[in-house]
């Protein structure tokens, strides 16, 4: 992706953002965005404003997940979406290949790459670490994921600082919000919705993004806007409330903190399902008997299966307290020695979605403690 943008800063209103969108559209990107879906404000195509949760924000808690109605007609007036990004650039299952025997042998029959590029509106300071992160993975190492290349080309990232951090975040201490930090091509800042003057100072950190913004109607950034913008900004970092032990720690796997906690997992992989960053997957192999024809996919994984530790003999985790364990020391303190980073970006979703009221930050802060 492109970096050397102009990072001047500009001010549109809610119609330049509507023809923003429509801009990227007639560019050929397929346009995502939040929209209230199923009780939730769900990451789903978008062709305008209209699209987005306007006047909605949301209530979250261990355990809980709410929307709420705002007064003040608020486009990005919530927390992180439900859902992260990860499914539109990893998806939860993946015809990898098929094949088919033939007089002549084995023919293979590869995937073909999405038709479509992608533009992601909206994007918030956790979801683009989350997007950092699956790309060191996924696409700097070794061997990159061809299926998720395909995606990841092109893509167009609008961020989206955040104002309005829900109870369950915890991004400041991971370092990923919530202002949008690196890697987006703009980045928009909302202000004074409700009011006449409801507007969005946007930057571009990227020559394609500033190449887009010079299209759409704006103004100049002037004192006021970036005093409102940075003001936003430190609110919203003083309303977390949680946060991820800092400093080296190293937990010791016999604390009786591991089994208290297994006692309350369900095992039910909700944590990593929600989570933008695991990538953990199963391979699977099906047989068409009439044609012959085999297709390979794959679909997400979670360590909390206990099949995932399967080996010869059995699975190497067993309990439920070994992959708690497995989780959060891979999240927080493993991950870092593999790809340079915490797997962990602070939104706050494995918290959410937990049924059992499990808090990442409670756990961490413990066993910090008794380490």
């Amino acid at each position: 992706m492109e970096t050397s943008g102009t990072g001047e800063q500009r001010v549109i209103g809610p119609g330049g953002l509507d023809r923003l969108i429509g801009l990227l559209q007639e560019a050929g990107y397929q346009t995502f965005g939040p929209t209230v879906r199923d009780e939730v404000i769900r990451l789903a195509p978008i062709t305008g404003v209209s699209d987005l949760p306007r006047g909605i924000g949301d209530d979250t808690a261990p355990g809980r997940y709410r929307l709420t109605s705002r007064s003040d007609g608020a486009y990005f007036g919530f927390a992180a979406p439900a859902d992260s990004w990860k499914p539109h650039l990893f998806p939860p299952r993946q015809v990898l290949f098929s094949a088919i025997r033939t007089a002549d042998g084995i023919r293979f029959r590869p995937v073909s790459p999405p038709p479509q590029r992608q533009a992601f509106i909206g994007v918030r300071g956790c979801d683009l670490a989350g997007i950092a992160i699956l790309d060191e993975v996924l696409l700097h190492g070794d061997h990159p994921d061809p299926h998720y290349a395909a995606r990841r080309d092109g893509l167009f990232l609008v961020g989206a600082d955040c104002a309005h951090p829900a109870a369950t975040c915890f991004c400041a201490s991971m370092g990923t919000g919530p202002a949008v930090g690196p890697g987006a091509d703009l980045v928009l800042t909302e202000l004074d919705p409700g009011t006449p003057r409801h507007r969005f100072l946007v930057t571009a950190p990227s020559q394609r993004g500033a190449e887009v913004l010079a299209d759409v109607p704006h103004s100049p950034a002037g004192p006021p806007d970036l005093r409102a913008a940075a003001a936003l900004r430190e609110s919203a970092e003083a309303a977390l409330v949680r946060q991820i032990p800092a400093g080296e720690w190293i937990p010791d796997p016999e604390d009786p903190r591991w089994s208290d906690v297994a006692q309350r997992c369900l095992a039910c992989a909700n944590c990593t399902m929600a989570c933008p960053t695991c990538f953990c997957v199963d391979i699977n192999d099906t047989n068409d008997p009439v044609t012959g024809a085999t297709q390979r996919s794959r679909a997400w994984g979670s360590c909390f299966e206990q099949r995932h530790s399967s080996l010869h003999g059995g699975p190497v985790r067993s309990s439920r307290a070994s992959r708690y364990r497995q989780w959060l020391t891979h999240k927080l303190l493993t991950w870092p020695e593999q790809f340079g980073t915490a797997g962990c970006v602070g939104c706050g979703r494995c918290i959410a979605w937990c049924p059992a009221d499990i808090d990442i930050t409670e756990e961490a802060g413990a066993l910090r403690r008794s380490s």
